[in-house]
């Protein structure tokens, strides 16, 4: 009997509002900081701005002990399974905010070098827009974030089925299955 199949009552219904308060107040940061906005998101960690009331003061530099990735800044397409390899590596469930024009669309560099959108790569819970977005739209896309883990199920799981996309690499394309966006 897996917790899908209890019924939701006072207990399982508390239960489930208890995990998902400790997941909202307690999501640890990967940076994936490669351009200009990496500064901005620097800076919201700074003492103008004050991670630490979220619970977020410390940016960890292993994706095994982080489960929010923030994608700062344009992807290169070499740069590109590097990012799925440390998405990969974090621990379940993870989170992922896309800042910046250039990490969601590419932006002004509309080329063969730069990924057109990390939402290609890795499945994008929140989009912070800007050139460069301040700190003020990455709390505002945190505290998106926030919401949408105090709503979620912890019951339900993202499907497991995902979808085939292919990255130009040197040696012939490469197959990077990304899970269904939550």
């Amino acid at each position: 009997m897996g917790l899908e199949d209890l019924n939701h009552n006072f207990l399982t219904g508390r239960l489930e509002d208890l995990v998902a308060w400790a997941r909202r107040n307690s999501v640890w940061p990967a940076t994936f900081g490669l351009a200009c906005c990496a500064i901005e998101m620097m800076s919201a960690g700074a003492a103008d701005f004050d991670l630490a009331r979220f619970g977020m003061e410390v940016f960890r530099n292993s994706p095994r002990q982080a489960d929010l990735m923030i994608v700062a800044g344009r992807v290169s397409q070499k740069m590109a399974p590097v990012l799925r390899q440390v998405y990969d590596q974090m621990m379940e469930p993870k989170w992922v905010i896309s800042m910046g024009v250039c990490a969601s669309t590419g932006g002004m560099f509309n080329n063969y070098a730069i990924v057109q959108g990390v939402d290609q790569i890795v499945p994008v819970d929140v989009y912070a827009p800007g050139c460069p977005p301040g700190p003020e739209t990455l709390m505002h896309a945190i505290l998106t974030l926030h919401e949408k883990i105090r709503q979620g199920h912890i019951a339900r799981r993202p499907g497991e089925e995902g979808l085939a996309i292919h990255l130009p690499a040197t040696r012939g394309p490469q197959v990077v299955h990304v899970g269904t966006p939550r």
